[in-house]
């Protein structure tokens, strides 16, 4: 590894340093200079979200190491992201890295891809099917083992009658990590569809919730962000209830010192976004195949009052 790392840094000084950006070249060294690898990543994300906002930082951080060229977009809708990878492979790119929250949507796109001789990697969501879909592997968190691990820790906190937040919709891994924590806590666990795109919409929903069922004792978010507004939406209410969320901002990491956020789960999106370029670069230049057949976990990982002192850092440079 040592060694690769090393051969990783001389790659990078012959090629220069480009992420997301357009680089020059000397045209007298041109016919000497290797051409620059060129990476498409293309999510479900919606503009604005936070988590992918890590995801892009890694993959521009990821480019600028490796000193190949990457793009970053993102469409929440199934049939404009599978557009995208046509478009990708179309440009004859030499990897993709895709995330899945519908996979069937994406299935005649990605086949296309591996029939064209483009690899591809998933990231986050799709972890149930990148094999059969031929990908290298999969990066991310199960969101079975996720969902369970949180049901234990939220049944030993003794929450009874929970809300689990979903702010996708049609996003299969939310429906299961909800499922997951419902099968280990016990109880009650109500399902609540919110818009993504209306943090006040998502506030005032919880506060409804809360002020209708006091019997209400807890509410799980799946995004960082929802997990602020579900602490606007108890101190509103005036409830008892204890807010827990998946993923990480800073003001999430506060929000946990500060002991308004129980915990938080960290599925560490910016090494998603890293990891993703790094297994395609890999591939392409010493013909690697990382993972040996099974994913790649990057969480869960739990940030709490014991340890949110020390993630802070990174949370204010927008990496965790």
């Amino acid at each position: 590894m040592k060694k690769l790392g090393i051969a990783l840094l001389a790659t990078a000084g012959l090629l220069g340093l480009a992420a997301c950006g357009n680089g020059s070249s000397d045209p007298s060294t041109s016919t000497s200079t290797p051409p620059r690898q060129t990476y498409a990543v293309i999510t479900h994300a919606s503009a604005g979200d936070a988590f992918w906002d890590r995801v892009k930082s890694g993959v521009e951080r990821a480019g600028q190491d490796y000193g190949v060229t990457v793009t970053y977009v993102g469409d929440p809708d199934p049939a404009r992201q599978a557009q995208l990878i046509d478009n990708a492979v179309a440009q004859r790119v030499d990897g993709i890295v895709v995330s899945m929250a519908n996979p069937d949507g994406l299935e005649a796109s990605l086949q296309r891809a591996a029939q064209a001789g483009v690899p591809f990697v998933t990231i986050n969501s799709g972890i149930e099917r990148w094999q059969e879909f031929g990908a290298i592997t999969h990066i991310g968190q199960s969101e079975t083992i996720a969902g369970r691990s949180v049901g234990q820790r939220l049944k030993a906190e003794g929450w009874t009658n929970v809300l689990c937040v979903i702010h996708e919709a049609g996003n299969v891994g939310h429906e299961e990590r909800c499922a997951a924590v419902r099968e280990t806590m016990g109880g009650t666990v109500s399902n609540v569809q919110v818009d993504a795109n209306d943090d006040a919409q998502v506030k005032a929903t919880l506060k409804a919730r809360l002020q209708g069922d006091p019997t209400i004792d807890g509410i799980l978010t799946l995004g960082a962000q929802y997990g602020v507004d579900a602490v606007g939406a108890v101190e509103e209410s005036g409830a008892q209830a204890q807010v827990a969320t998946f993923d990480l901002t800073e003001d999430v990491v506060e929000a946990v010192l500060a002991g308004q956020i129980l915990f938080a789960v960290d599925q560490q999106p910016y090494a998603q976004g890293y990891l993703g370029i790094t297994v395609l670069h890999l591939n392409d230049i010493n013909g690697n195949d990382v993972g040996g057949g099974q994913p790649v976990y990057s969480g869960p990982s739990y940030v709490t009052a014991e340890n949110a002192a020390g993630v802070l850092q990174w949370a204010k440079n927008g990496t965790r």
